[in-house]
């Protein structure tokens, strides 16, 4: 059964009145009660419907953004990235944060679409497109970013790395690794499946040998890399993907501490998504996976606002491409340039 107006405005034991000027912005109400308002809305799981409302009461100016980890420095650059693009348009920015958990990101859908902000940019982590959707307001301005769905009803804004992972594989089999493993983030994610796609692709290409245990998974949050070096190490790879950002700056020195040097012990190929003084120190070891990720949040917020604009335009899909880097070459990057 449909929850209404009516039902929120029981649970918080307000008038509906009040549940639409809370949600609409149309009239001054207390944080209290707003507070009451938004947890009867979560709890519930009341969806408005954006298209009904036509945004008549004016625009907020604010755009929400849902990202799996704000700990990351990935997400935490974009971020920035996508405030800086925002801020020099007039808009303010909000973040919810799941820590890669479907039960938050659904709470935190319902309640910025529920009137908090104009439009949202969803990084997001669920496994369900149809879950994903039926949250989501008729007519809501939303973009994804990062990670997507086989269904494109939204628009999105991803980086595609099929092409350095397969290059990066390739590369490792010409120098005569045989043994070549491979980290990823959680399984679910689209971005994951890519990768771990081009990394099959390229072991058959190559002529090397299909073996599962060489593909490890991690939880793509902050100290999940250990587990999964354990595990590749302890199969004797001669040669490391590793497929996130977070998790790679980890490898490095997980790999250190255990007196294993890059270039000679083992080959390395890491993902680089933001400034550290760790893929700096090693950049002339190891084989890098450039992802442009000021420019990814920079066209987040592009094309978050023209949802905003235009809310029944088409359906849009950017693709962006990262770098890939052999270490015997010179480093020529840097996040102003990308």
């Amino acid at each position: 059964m449909k929850v209404t107006i009516s039902d929120v405005a029981k649970l918080a034991g307000v008038s509906t009145a009040t549940v639409s000027h809370t949600i609409n912005n149309t009239r001054y109400v207390s944080n209290e009660t707003k507070e009451k308002v938004y947890r009867a809305i979560a709890e519930l799981g009341y969806t408005p419907d954006a298209s009904a409302r036509s945004f008549r009461t004016g625009k907020k100016k604010i755009i929400g953004f849902i990202v799996p980890d704000i700990a990351n420095k990935f997400f935490a650059t974009m971020i920035e990235s996508v405030e800086d693009y925002l801020s020099a348009n007039g808009y303010q920015l909000i973040i919810a944060n799941t820590r890669e958990n479907m039960e938050r990101e659904e709470t935190n859908i319902r309640l910025l679409t529920a009137g908090l902000v104009d439009g949202l940019l969803v990084a997001s982590t669920m496994d369900d497109f149809q879950r994903f959707d039926s949250l989501i307001p008729a007519g809501f301005p939303v973009v994804l970013v990062d990670r997507i769905f086989n269904t494109k009803k939204y628009s999105s804004v991803c980086v595609s790395n099929f092409q350095p992972i397969y290059r990066s594989v390739c590369r490792l089999a010409g120098k005569g690794d045989r043994r070549i493993g491979i980290t990823g983030g959680l399984p679910r994610l689209s971005s994951t499946q890519e990768r771990i796609s081009a990394y099959r692709q390229a072991m058959a290409d190559c002529g090397l040998p299909e073996d599962e245990d060489l593909i490890q998974y991690g939880d793509s949050l902050e100290n999940s890399a250990c587990a999964c070096l354990d595990e590749l190490l302890e199969r004797k790879c001669d040669a490391l993907i590793v497929c996130q950002g977070l998790m790679a700056s980890e490898t490095i020195i997980y790999l250190h501490q255990k007196g294993i040097r890059l270039g000679q012990d083992i080959d390395l190929v890491s993902f680089v998504d933001y400034d550290s003084d760790v893929y700096a120190l090693y950049a002339n070891q190891m084989d890098s996976i450039i992802q442009p990720v000021e420019e990814l949040g920079r066209s987040a917020g592009e094309q978050i606002l023209k949802r905003v604009e235009e809310p029944d335009a088409p359906v849009f899909e950017k693709v962006l491409s990262s770098a890939y880097k052999p270490h015997n070459q010179p480093r020529a990057w840097s996040h102003s340039d990308r």
